[in-house]
């Protein structure tokens, strides 16, 4: 069985959904994981913030226009009055559920039931159009079978046995639709696995059944070597190894959700990034290894805070570095990258919700100087020991991967460039405050 997912952009629109329909409806069985159409998390995020501010004249604004678009889209993707009727009066109910928050107390995990709903209808419209088209399907509750633990991690045991317990209701169909992104959390409250979270459910997914493969289903034709957003003529890789893939992923790639591929690596099921408005391109296989050994990619990531911890007791001392990572483990801020001396440590975070908090437990260890509005370079590939330099785009020198850090306020402005100027460049973080 193979796991397919398909992004907000697959199934953004009724024409979209019609076209996700016929990718899925052969007779090969699967699991296909949607996110929410395009638009509609961010609408409901901002129908979020108006009822925590009290806004609640605005948030039923807001309410309304995405219900009329709803409307519209069930008026669009459905052929008969039957269906038409059935999904406008699911719809309905979604609405009211969401007005239904008008006039309460709003907190953080309303938020989270709120959020769902996107996914919620994006699959239930999904089915409705498969059981009309006369294709059989079964849709089931991600709610039913997706949990993170208390440190907001996936129960991997909890995943597979519900899940397995949720396929075997199925009977025999080979098409299963299930949500993305959404999941209860340790207490069984509705909650998510944040923005990008789609990819990471398909991930999970694939792993609990040991899937044949996983697909990930978008609007662009694989890993590019640089950014198609600001850099004209990439290419796409056709193979990556699941390291090189997270490196990209992690460092700007927003064609993958950084965390998807470690449930793929633990089980060894190949990921095969695919483009919806060109199916029949091959896409970018990642797989455990990468035949090809050169650079594959750059790829940037701004918004980078670099912190520097000055101190003498480093100095032949042992056990520092464990104080200075419980202090990021006890915010729960994950490290970009750290770079150590015999006084220093430098390292680099993308997370600043808790750095106030961060830099004060750090200042008993010694003088700190922060470096705000940074961005890291990743250039990544798999590069051949013993060798130095680059010759015609091969090794560059013995290791994995090559990361700079910049201050770089425009990051539009850097190109894929050859890495001997890149490595001539490379220099340690600024002392400029951001």
């Amino acid at each position: 069985m193979k796991v397919l997912k398909f992004g907000g952009t697959s199934v953004g629109s009724a024409e979209r959904i019609r076209n996700v329909a016929e990718l899925i409806s052969d007779e090969q069985p699967k699991i296909v994981v949607l996110s929410a159409m395009s638009g509609t998390t961010n609408t409901l995020v901002e129908i979020s913030d108006c009822l925590y501010q009290n806004k609640k004249q605005e948030a039923l604004n807001i309410i309304q226009d995405l219900e009329v678009n709803y409307y519209i889209t069930v008026t669009e993707l459905f052929r008969t009055e039957a269906y038409i009727h059935k999904g406008k009066e699911f719809i309905q109910t979604i609405f009211t559920y969401l007005r239904s928050f008008i006039n309460k107390d709003f907190y953080p995990l309303q938020e989270k039931a709120v959020l769902a709903q996107g996914e919620i209808m994006s699959t239930t419209l999904m089915h409705y159009y498969l059981e009309e088209c006369g294709i059989d399907n079964t849709l089931i509750s991600a709610l039913e079978y997706m949990r993170i633990d208390k440190d907001c991690e996936p129960d991997y045991f909890y995943i597979r046995q519900n899940l397995e317990r949720e396929l075997t209701k199925t009977g025999t169909s080979n098409l299963i639709i299930t949500q993305g992104f959404i999941c209860r959390n340790a207490y069984g409250e509705i909650d998510n696995l944040k923005r990008g979270g789609s990819d990471y459910s398909a991930a999970l997914v694939g792993a609990a059944i040991h899937a044949e493969e996983i697909q990930i289903w978008t609007d662009i034709d694989g890993f590019h070597n640089n950014d198609p957003r600001f850099v004209e003529n990439t290419k796409a890789i056709r193979h990556l190894s699941f390291e090189e893939a997270a490196e990209l992923a992690y460092f700007g790639a927003k064609i993958l959700h950084p965390s998807s591929i470690q449930p793929a690596k633990k089980e060894n099921i190949p990921v095969r990034l695919k483009n919806t408005l060109c199916p029949q391109d091959e896409g970018t296989l990642i797989t455990e290894d990468s035949p090809a050994k050169n650079i594959k990619a750059v790829a940037a990531k701004s918004g980078i805070t670099a912190i520097k911890i000055k101190s003498s007791n480093m100095l032949l001392a042992y056990g520092f570095l464990r104080k200075v990572f419980e202090v990021f483990e006890a915010w729960k801020t994950p490290i970009d990258m750290i770079a150590t001396s015999e006084v220093a440590v430098s390292l680099t975070i993308d997370n600043t919700d808790n750095l106030d908090n961060i830099l004060r437990d750090l200042e008993k260890y010694g003088i700190i100087e922060v470096d705000r509005d940074m961005a890291i370079v990743c250039i990544v590939g798999d590069f051949a020991a013993g060798k130095a330099g680059l010759d015609a785009g091969h090794s560059l020198w013995s290791g994995y991967r090559l990361k700079t850090l910049f201050r770089c306020r425009k990051i539009r402005h850097i190109r894929c460039c050859r890495v001997r100027r890149l490595r001539h460049r490379r220099r340690p973080p600024y002392k400029v405050r951001g």
